[in-house]
């Protein structure tokens, strides 16, 4: 009876000992599942702490251009509204036609999160094309936005003979070598794009289009009022203050519908039996090995950049049309333009 009873008591002690151990594993338990829980906010955390240091946005050419602009402009939206919280600067490093900083992009700073850059259709036409070719493009980069939209407007003399673009292919068809198109860049570039285009289309073989390249948009306006081009293809952005001034008129733009303003007027390739289009873009990019929380962070804050009144008075002042794509929507876009660059490139004969 006697160890019975004290086996008994025994049984109790240890019963309560093991409670007691348990309350108290369930308590440390507790504390250190806490402890943990609020260990995985401080490591998420630390790496949405992100930004940490100022930020870079590469204008891949010189002071003043396209990118340049479009860089500043960022720049300048994402400082006023302190959506960054860091400061950002904006860096020119011209060559090439953006070919040049693609180079080093690619290789060394592949994984270089403070680094972003400004690009358009170039970064495509420049890694497709056989001469002066890019082995970078967009694949080796992260897109992350699209910003603005622009169109390809094909531009005649206020006194030219053409008065439609129906007229000009015709002329082309009749004899190719008589009509000089010109543009503000080199031979398989945009410019020279947007001015085959039409003809392409046109069942006209473009190598045959007589395509004169200058260093810029403003020389290629200079010869097309000076008499020294017949038909010049640009940006439509560009020629507003020459419509207005009764100095030109546009015969085409390469939108899928008319565009707003000074060009309210002016009708699309595909009104004028063209079944052509091109968009010219501009976006932002950041490294290729990005981090998802890095990448998670500019596609919100371009968004609420993109969404701003101050973004809306920079598209106002530059003449930009707002075409915001998230980073996913940019990067299947891209994939479609690249196509078709590519296919106008190889009609050319400059494919690699």
């Amino acid at each position: 009876m006697i160890l019975k009873t004290l086996s008994s008591k025994s049984w109790k002690i240890a019963l309560t000992g093991v409670l007691a151990l348990g309350l108290t594993a369930c308590g440390a338990g507790g504390s250190a599942s806490k402890s943990n829980d609020e260990a995985k906010p401080a490591a998420s955390g630390k790496s949405s702490s992100y930004p940490e240091k100022p930020i870079v946005i590469v204008a891949p050419s010189g002071a003043g251009g396209g990118w340049d602009k479009t860089a500043r402009s960022i720049a300048k939206t994402l400082a006023e509204s302190k959506a960054v919280g860091q400061p950002l600067t904006v860096e020119n490093k011209p060559g090439g036609g953006g070919a040049v900083f693609m180079a080093e992009y690619a290789t060394k700073d592949k994984k270089d999160n403070y680094k972003l850059f400004v690009n358009s259709p170039p970064i495509l036409i420049n890694n497709l094309k056989k001469e002066g070719n890019s082995p970078y493009g967009y694949k080796d980069t992260t897109p992350l936005a699209q910003l603005t939209q622009d169109y390809g407007a094909i531009v005649v003399s206020a006194n030219s003979k053409f008065k439609d673009m129906q007229s000009v292919i015709e002329a082309l068809k009749t004899d190719p070598t008589k009509v000089t198109v010109a543009g503000g860049s080199a031979p398989g570039s945009m410019d020279h794009l947007i001015a085959v285009l039409p003809a392409y289309k046109s069942g006209i073989d473009p190598k045959k289009v007589k395509y004169v390249s200058y260093d810029g948009g403003g020389e290629a306006m200079t010869s097309l009022l000076g008499g020294n081009a017949d038909v010049i293809a640009t940006d439509a952005s560009s020629v507003g203050e020459y419509v207005k001034a009764g100095k030109v008129r546009v015969l085409a733009v390469t939108a899928p519908s008319r565009l707003s303003g000074e060009l309210k007027d002016v009708p699309t390739l595909k009104e004028q039996g063209i079944d052509a289009e091109f968009k010219i873009w501009r976006g932002i990019f950041g490294p290729k090995e990005m981090g998802k929380d890095e990448l998670a962070f500019w596609d919100a804050k371009l968004k609420e950049m993109s969404d701003s009144e101050v973004w809306k008075k920079e598209l106002q002042a530059n003449v930009w049309e707002k075409d915001y794509k998230n980073a996913a929507d940019f990067k299947a876009f891209l994939a479609q333009q690249e196509s078709q660059v590519k296919d106008m490139l190889t009609a050319l004969g400059m494919a690699k």
